[in-house]
Protein backbone atom coordinates (compact mmCIF):
# COMPACT_ATOMS: atom_id res chain seq x y z
CA UNK A 1 0.00 0.00 0.00
CA UNK A 2 2.87 2.18 0.98
CA UNK A 3 4.55 1.77 -2.34
CA UNK A 4 1.86 1.87 -4.41
CA UNK A 5 0.78 5.42 -3.06
CA UNK A 6 3.98 6.50 -2.59
CA UNK A 7 4.46 5.74 -6.73
CA UNK A 8 0.71 7.70 -7.16
CA UNK A 9 2.28 10.65 -5.60
CA UNK A 10 5.56 10.65 -7.99
CA UNK A 11 3.34 9.94 -10.75
CA UNK A 12 0.97 13.29 -9.67
CA UNK A 13 3.95 15.15 -9.00
CA UNK A 14 5.52 14.30 -12.49
CA UNK A 15 2.34 15.23 -14.31
CA UNK A 16 1.87 18.89 -12.19
CA UNK A 17 5.78 19.69 -13.57
CA UNK A 18 5.09 18.62 -16.95
CA UNK A 19 1.38 20.74 -16.99
CA UNK A 20 3.54 23.47 -15.78
CA UNK A 21 6.23 23.21 -18.27
CA UNK A 22 3.55 22.97 -20.93
CA UNK A 23 1.67 26.33 -19.43
CA UNK A 24 5.17 28.23 -19.39
CA UNK A 25 6.37 27.28 -22.77
CA UNK A 26 2.84 28.58 -24.38
CA UNK A 27 2.98 31.52 -22.27
CA UNK A 28 6.62 32.12 -23.49
CA UNK A 29 5.67 31.24 -26.99
CA UNK A 30 2.23 34.19 -26.72
CA UNK A 31 4.65 36.27 -25.19
CA UNK A 32 6.98 36.19 -28.06
CA UNK A 33 4.10 36.28 -30.69
CA UNK A 34 2.36 39.38 -28.86
CA UNK A 35 6.13 40.74 -29.35
CA UNK A 36 6.14 40.75 -33.33
CA UNK A 37 2.64 42.47 -33.48
CA UNK A 38 3.60 45.18 -30.73
CA UNK A 39 6.86 45.81 -32.63
CA UNK A 40 5.52 47.68 -35.71
CA UNK A 41 2.76 49.58 -33.48
CA UNK A 42 6.40 50.96 -31.13
CA UNK A 43 8.27 51.72 -34.14
CA UNK A 44 5.38 53.53 -35.13
CA UNK A 45 5.01 55.52 -32.33
CA UNK A 46 8.40 56.03 -31.32
CA UNK A 47 9.06 57.32 -34.95
CA UNK A 48 6.63 60.00 -34.42
CA UNK A 49 8.83 62.12 -31.99
CA UNK A 50 11.68 61.44 -33.66
CA UNK A 51 13.13 64.00 -36.01
CA UNK A 52 13.74 63.25 -39.93
CA UNK A 53 17.43 62.70 -39.73
CA UNK A 54 17.07 60.39 -37.30
CA UNK A 55 14.41 58.71 -39.34
CA UNK A 56 16.89 58.22 -42.15
CA UNK A 57 19.72 57.19 -39.76
CA UNK A 58 21.71 54.00 -40.52
CA UNK A 59 21.61 52.22 -38.26
CA UNK A 60 17.82 53.13 -36.86
CA UNK A 61 17.68 53.73 -33.52
CA UNK A 62 14.63 52.48 -31.70
CA UNK A 63 14.21 55.53 -29.43
CA UNK A 64 14.12 59.02 -30.32
CA UNK A 65 16.91 61.02 -29.05
CA UNK A 66 16.31 63.82 -28.43
CA UNK A 67 12.63 63.99 -28.44
CA UNK A 68 10.42 66.08 -30.45
CA UNK A 69 6.95 66.92 -30.42
CA UNK A 70 6.79 69.31 -33.78
CA UNK A 71 5.51 66.44 -35.92
CA UNK A 72 1.87 66.58 -34.29
CA UNK A 73 1.33 70.33 -34.64
CA UNK A 74 2.99 70.13 -38.22
CA UNK A 75 1.47 67.36 -39.73
CA UNK A 76 -2.02 68.37 -38.11
CA UNK A 77 -1.92 71.68 -39.81
CA UNK A 78 -1.53 70.45 -43.40
CA UNK A 79 -5.02 67.87 -42.78
CA UNK A 80 -8.21 69.69 -41.41
CA UNK A 81 -7.94 66.60 -39.24
CA UNK A 82 -10.99 67.46 -37.28
CA UNK A 83 -13.31 67.50 -40.34
CA UNK A 84 -11.66 64.06 -41.03
CA UNK A 85 -12.60 62.99 -37.67
CA UNK A 86 -16.12 64.29 -37.82
CA UNK A 87 -16.88 62.43 -41.04
CA UNK A 88 -15.30 59.85 -39.90
CA UNK A 89 -17.26 59.39 -36.74
CA UNK A 90 -20.72 59.92 -38.82
CA UNK A 91 -20.20 57.28 -40.96
CA UNK A 92 -18.85 54.81 -38.89
CA UNK A 93 -21.70 55.33 -36.08
CA UNK A 94 -24.67 54.81 -38.66
CA UNK A 95 -22.54 52.07 -40.08
CA UNK A 96 -22.50 50.34 -36.44
CA UNK A 97 -26.34 51.36 -36.10
CA UNK A 98 -27.15 49.41 -39.22
CA UNK A 99 -25.51 46.95 -38.59
CA UNK A 100 -26.86 45.70 -35.05
CA UNK A 101 -30.32 46.61 -36.30
CA UNK A 102 -30.50 44.77 -39.70
CA UNK A 103 -28.33 41.54 -38.54
CA UNK A 104 -29.91 40.93 -35.29
CA UNK A 105 -33.30 41.19 -36.84
CA UNK A 106 -32.27 38.25 -39.58
CA UNK A 107 -30.13 36.26 -37.16
CA UNK A 108 -33.74 36.59 -34.63
CA UNK A 109 -35.72 35.36 -37.76
CA UNK A 110 -32.97 32.38 -38.47
CA UNK A 111 -32.85 31.15 -34.60
CA UNK A 112 -35.70 31.67 -33.12
CA UNK A 113 -38.80 31.80 -35.23
CA UNK A 114 -39.33 28.27 -36.30
CA UNK A 115 -40.50 28.68 -40.64
CA UNK A 116 -39.87 25.95 -42.74
CA UNK A 117 -37.08 26.96 -45.22
CA UNK A 118 -34.70 29.30 -42.86
CA UNK A 119 -32.13 26.96 -42.81
CA UNK A 120 -31.82 27.13 -46.73
CA UNK A 121 -31.89 30.55 -46.38
CA UNK A 122 -29.09 31.01 -44.08
CA UNK A 123 -27.17 28.98 -46.05
CA UNK A 124 -27.86 31.14 -48.85
CA UNK A 125 -26.69 34.25 -46.69
CA UNK A 126 -23.88 32.26 -45.52
CA UNK A 127 -23.24 31.54 -49.73
CA UNK A 128 -22.72 35.31 -50.60
CA UNK A 129 -19.72 35.55 -48.33
CA UNK A 130 -17.34 33.43 -51.10
CA UNK A 131 -18.77 36.68 -53.68
CA UNK A 132 -15.61 38.96 -53.79
CA UNK A 133 -16.97 42.64 -53.08
CA UNK A 134 -15.07 43.25 -56.06
CA UNK A 135 -18.00 41.67 -58.02
CA UNK A 136 -20.53 44.29 -56.72
CA UNK A 137 -18.90 47.61 -56.73
CA UNK A 138 -19.40 48.29 -60.39
CA UNK A 139 -23.35 47.73 -60.04
CA UNK A 140 -23.73 49.42 -56.59
CA UNK A 141 -22.02 52.59 -58.16
CA UNK A 142 -24.34 52.79 -61.12
CA UNK A 143 -27.22 52.60 -58.58
CA UNK A 144 -26.01 54.98 -56.53
CA UNK A 145 -24.95 57.48 -58.92
CA UNK A 146 -28.49 57.05 -60.65
CA UNK A 147 -29.76 57.96 -57.09
CA UNK A 148 -27.78 60.93 -56.91
CA UNK A 149 -25.82 59.37 -53.74
CA UNK A 150 -22.24 60.33 -55.12
CA UNK A 151 -20.13 62.48 -52.86
CA UNK A 152 -21.72 62.06 -49.90
CA UNK A 153 -22.05 59.86 -47.06
CA UNK A 154 -25.04 57.25 -47.99
CA UNK A 155 -23.51 55.06 -50.33
CA UNK A 156 -20.90 54.16 -47.40
CA UNK A 157 -23.90 53.51 -44.40
CA UNK A 158 -27.02 52.62 -46.24
CA UNK A 159 -25.56 49.33 -47.23
CA UNK A 160 -25.17 48.13 -43.31
CA UNK A 161 -28.65 48.62 -42.81
CA UNK A 162 -29.62 45.66 -44.81
CA UNK A 163 -27.20 43.30 -43.04
CA UNK A 164 -24.22 41.21 -43.78
CA UNK A 165 -23.96 37.82 -43.78
CA UNK A 166 -20.43 37.49 -41.25
CA UNK A 167 -22.84 39.66 -38.41
CA UNK A 168 -25.77 37.16 -39.47
CA UNK A 169 -23.69 34.04 -38.59
CA UNK A 170 -22.30 35.51 -35.43
CA UNK A 171 -25.40 36.38 -33.93
CA UNK A 172 -27.45 33.77 -35.40
CA UNK A 173 -25.02 31.22 -33.09
CA UNK A 174 -25.24 33.41 -30.10
CA UNK A 175 -28.80 33.26 -30.28
CA UNK A 176 -29.48 29.88 -30.81
CA UNK A 177 -27.62 29.19 -28.04
CA UNK A 178 -29.99 31.21 -25.31
CA UNK A 179 -32.72 29.20 -23.16
CA UNK A 180 -35.57 28.53 -25.40
CA UNK A 181 -37.84 28.38 -22.53
CA UNK A 182 -37.23 32.01 -21.82
CA UNK A 183 -38.73 32.58 -25.44
CA UNK A 184 -41.63 29.88 -25.29
CA UNK A 185 -42.30 31.57 -21.18
CA UNK A 186 -42.81 34.72 -23.29
CA UNK A 187 -44.56 33.75 -26.13
CA UNK A 188 -46.88 32.08 -23.73
CA UNK A 189 -47.36 35.04 -21.76
CA UNK A 190 -48.48 37.08 -24.89
CA UNK A 191 -45.49 38.62 -26.40
CA UNK A 192 -45.41 38.97 -29.81
CA UNK A 193 -41.77 37.97 -31.91
CA UNK A 194 -40.95 41.74 -31.62
CA UNK A 195 -41.67 41.82 -27.91
CA UNK A 196 -39.11 38.41 -27.47
CA UNK A 197 -36.71 40.12 -29.27
CA UNK A 198 -36.43 43.72 -27.65
CA UNK A 199 -37.53 42.35 -24.35
CA UNK A 200 -35.92 38.96 -23.97
CA UNK A 201 -33.18 38.47 -26.49
CA UNK A 202 -31.17 41.72 -27.00
CA UNK A 203 -30.80 42.35 -23.48
CA UNK A 204 -29.21 38.45 -23.03
CA UNK A 205 -26.70 39.36 -26.36
CA UNK A 206 -25.14 42.05 -25.25
CA UNK A 207 -21.57 40.45 -25.99
CA UNK A 208 -22.45 39.43 -28.92
CA UNK A 209 -23.79 42.57 -29.89
CA UNK A 210 -20.60 44.71 -28.62
CA UNK A 211 -18.75 42.17 -30.96
CA UNK A 212 -20.59 43.03 -34.26
CA UNK A 213 -20.87 46.52 -33.13
CA UNK A 214 -16.87 47.00 -32.95
CA UNK A 215 -16.13 44.69 -36.02
CA UNK A 216 -18.66 47.16 -37.96
CA UNK A 217 -16.31 50.23 -36.13
CA UNK A 218 -13.38 48.90 -37.04
CA UNK A 219 -14.09 48.01 -40.83
CA UNK A 220 -15.97 51.64 -41.43
CA UNK A 221 -12.62 53.23 -39.58
CA UNK A 222 -10.30 51.65 -41.98
CA UNK A 223 -12.35 51.78 -44.81
CA UNK A 224 -10.10 52.78 -47.62
CA UNK A 225 -11.56 52.05 -50.82
CA UNK A 226 -15.70 53.03 -50.35
CA UNK A 227 -14.58 56.33 -49.36
CA UNK A 228 -11.88 56.80 -52.64
CA UNK A 229 -14.84 55.43 -54.89
CA UNK A 230 -17.30 57.77 -53.25
CA UNK A 231 -16.57 60.53 -51.86
CA UNK A 232 -14.91 63.49 -54.44
CA UNK A 233 -15.41 66.85 -52.15
CA UNK A 234 -12.41 66.78 -50.40
CA UNK A 235 -14.40 68.13 -47.21
CA UNK A 236 -16.10 64.80 -46.85
CA UNK A 237 -12.83 62.89 -46.56
CA UNK A 238 -12.52 60.51 -44.00
CA UNK A 239 -9.13 59.56 -41.77
CA UNK A 240 -8.51 57.03 -44.34
CA UNK A 241 -8.46 58.55 -47.60
CA UNK A 242 -6.90 62.26 -45.65
CA UNK A 243 -3.91 59.88 -44.63
CA UNK A 244 -3.33 58.91 -47.79
CA UNK A 245 -3.71 62.01 -49.64
CA UNK A 246 -1.32 63.35 -46.79
CA UNK A 247 1.23 60.16 -47.80
CA UNK A 248 1.16 61.34 -51.41
CA UNK A 249 1.81 65.14 -50.69
CA UNK A 250 3.81 64.84 -47.34
CA UNK A 251 5.87 61.34 -47.96
CA UNK A 252 8.58 63.19 -47.85
CA UNK A 253 8.21 64.15 -44.40
CA UNK A 254 8.28 60.71 -42.70
CA UNK A 255 8.26 62.28 -39.08
CA UNK A 256 5.07 64.21 -40.10
CA UNK A 257 3.52 60.98 -41.32
CA UNK A 258 4.15 58.56 -38.55
CA UNK A 259 2.72 61.50 -36.53
CA UNK A 260 -0.62 61.66 -38.45
CA UNK A 261 -0.35 57.96 -38.34
CA UNK A 262 -0.27 57.07 -34.60
CA UNK A 263 -3.14 59.78 -34.58
CA UNK A 264 -5.51 57.86 -36.16
CA UNK A 265 -4.37 54.40 -34.95
CA UNK A 266 -4.53 55.16 -31.18
CA UNK A 267 -8.46 56.06 -30.81
CA UNK A 268 -9.23 52.65 -32.44
CA UNK A 269 -6.26 51.03 -29.68
CA UNK A 270 -7.71 53.07 -26.98
CA UNK A 271 -11.86 51.57 -28.15
CA UNK A 272 -10.02 47.93 -27.96
CA UNK A 273 -9.28 48.58 -24.34
CA UNK A 274 -12.81 49.85 -23.36
CA UNK A 275 -14.41 47.26 -24.76
CA UNK A 276 -12.12 44.07 -24.75
CA UNK A 277 -13.70 42.37 -21.90
CA UNK A 278 -16.98 42.22 -23.56
CA UNK A 279 -15.42 41.76 -26.97
CA UNK A 280 -13.46 38.33 -25.45
CA UNK A 281 -16.92 37.46 -23.68
CA UNK A 282 -18.82 37.70 -26.84
CA UNK A 283 -15.97 36.05 -28.83
CA UNK A 284 -16.06 33.10 -26.22
CA UNK A 285 -19.36 32.59 -26.10
CA UNK A 286 -19.27 32.18 -29.91
CA UNK A 287 -16.31 29.50 -30.18
CA UNK A 288 -18.77 27.07 -27.49
CA UNK A 289 -21.02 26.71 -29.88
Amino acid sequence: MGLSGSGRTEGTTRTGRTSRARALATHAALVGLSLVFLIPLFWLIASSFKTDAQLFQFPPKWLPNPVTLQNYPKGLQFIPFTQYLVNTLIICLFSVLGSLLSCSLVAYGLACVRWPGRKALFFIILSTMMLPPQVTMIPMFVVFAKLHWVDTFLPLIVPHFFGGAFYVFLMRQFFLSLPRELIDAAQIDGCSEFGVYRSIVLPLSKPVLATVGLFAFLASWNDFLGPLIYLASSSKYTLSLGLATFSSQYGSYPGMLMAVTTVMTVPIIILFFFTQRTFVQGMGAYTDK
